[in-house]
C-alpha cells in the first residue's frame, strides 16, 4: 500500500528501469496540455555527511533518505522522485565516498560511483565549512573520469563568509569544468529553486519514468528499517559504532487495518547489544516508540513495531546482509 507520502510497495530496488515503469509513464497524463515532458537522472555524490540526504528530502518535498549528523548513514542509492514544473527528475541519494576500509566501506563506495556512472546529471556536493579537505580531493580527482555533466553545489552557505564561498568555488572550478555552480542551504532550502530551475530545464525531452505521485522507488520494507537505523543512530551515536545494521524481518497486516511489523538490529558484540537495549530497556523503548510514530505517520495506518537486538558477530563479511541492504557483495 501506499500512505500520503507516495512510497510504492515494491519487492526490491531496482537498478534500471523496468518495461512496466515505460509503459506506465506512458499512461500518465502530461504535466500540461500538448506540453512536452522531460525526465532524467541526476546522482548526488560528496564526500560523508555533506548534506546529501538532507538536500535529497528538501528537492523532493518529503522525507525519502535517512538524515543523521553521524556520517556514512546512507549506505545504497536512494532515490528520490521530484516533479518540478514539466519535468520529473529521479534523484539517486548515493553513500558518501571517502576511503573504504571495511568490506562495508568498499561496497558503499563501489555504489556509489556506480550511481554517478548512470546518471544524466552528476551534482556534487560539498560542505562550503570543511571546503576541499579530507575526500573531497579523491573525489574531484575521481570525476575526471565521468564523461556525465557536472554541476558543482555548495552547501550550508549559510555557515559561511561571501568571500570564502567565491573562493572555494574557484578553487574545485580549476580541478573540474562544471557545468554551473549553485550555493544552497539544504536546511533552510536557500539556494534550492534556482537549482531545482537549472536542472528541470537541463534534462532531455521524453516521458515521465514513475506515477505522478510517487516520491520513491524504496521498497516499504527497507524504508522501515532505514527510519529504525536512523532513530538508532540519533539516539545512541556516541555509544554505537557503525558494526549496527536494521533489517525488516515480518510485515503482517492486520484485519483491523494495522501492521505488525518485526526487525532485528544486528550488531557484533554483547556489549553493543547491551547499548541498544540500554539499561531496563530504555534505549530500545525510545527507539521503537520514535520509529513507530514516524512510520503511522507515512503508512497513514497504526504501526505495532517489534524490535530485537541479535547479536551476530562479522554481519559485515555476510553477503546477505549487503544483499538486504541494497549493496554487491565485494569480493
Amino acid at each position: 500500500m501506499a500512505g500520503r507520502y507516495g512510497w510504492k510497495l515494491t519487492d526490491e530496488l531496482t537498478n534500471k528501469m523496468s518495461e512496466e515503469h515505460e509503459n506506465q509513464a506512458g499512461e500518465h497524463k502530461q504535466a500540461a496540455e500538448g506540453a512536452a515532458t522531460r525526465s532524467g537522472f541526476v546522482a548526488l555524490i560528496g564526500p560523508t555527511n555533506a548534506g546529501k540526504s538532507t538536500l535529497l528530502n528538501r528537492l523532493v518535498g518529503a522525507k525519502v533518505s535517512i538524515v543523521s549528523h553521524k556520517v556514512q548513514t546512507t549506505r545504497a542509492i536512494v532515490r528520490g522522485i521530484a516533479i518540478h514544473d514539466r519535468t520529473q527528475i529521479v534523484f539517486m541519494d548515493t553513500p558518501g565516498i571517502f576511503k573504504p576500509r571495511r568490506r562495508l566501506d568498499r561496497a558503499m563506495v563501489t555504489s556509489a560511483w556506480g550511481g554517478a556512472k548512470d546518471a544524466d546529471f552528476i551534482m556534487l556536493l560539498i560542505d562550503s565549512e570543511r571546503g576541499l579537505r579530507g575526500d573531497i580531493e579523491q573525489i574531484l580527482e575521481g570525476l575526471k573520469d565521468v564523461r556525465q555533466p557536472k554541476l558543482l553545489v555548495l552547501n550550508k552557505i549559510d555557515q559561511v563568509r561571501p568571500e570564502e564561498l567565491l573562493k572555494l568555488a574557484a578553487a574545485a572550478n580549476e580541478k573540474i569544468a562544471f557545468e554551473r555552480t549553485f550555493m544552497v542551504s539544504a536546511t533552510t532550502g536557500s539556494g534550492c529553486d534556482d537549482l531545482m530551475d537549472y536542472v528541470a530545464n537541463a534534462l532531455p525531452e521524453g516521458p515521465w519514468y514513475y506515477p505522478e505521485d510517487q516520491i520513491s522507488d524504496l521498497p516499504m520494507r527497507q524504508l522501515a528499517a532505514e527510519i529504525t537505523r536512523e532513530k538508532l543512530f540519533l539516539r545512541l551515536h556516541q555509544e554505537l559504532p557503525y558494526s549496527s545494521h536494521v533489517e525488516t524481518e515480518k510485515w503482517e497486516e492486520r484485519k483491523d487495518g494495522s501492521v505488525r511489523i518485526e526487525q532485528v538490529i544486528y550488531v557484533e558484540r554483547d556489549s553493543q547489544k547491551k547499548i541498544a537495549l540500554g539499561k531496563d530497556g530504555e534505549a530500545i523503548k525510545a527507539i521503537s516508540m520514535a520509529s513507530r510514530k514516524e512510520l503511522s505517520e507515512i503508512l497513514e495506518q497504526p504501526v505495532h513495531l517489534f524490535l530485537f537486538v541479535k547479536v551476530r558477530e562479522n554481519w559485515g563479511d555476510d553477503p546477505a546482509r549487503f544483499r538486504e541492504m541494497g549493496l554487491d557483495f565485494p569480493h
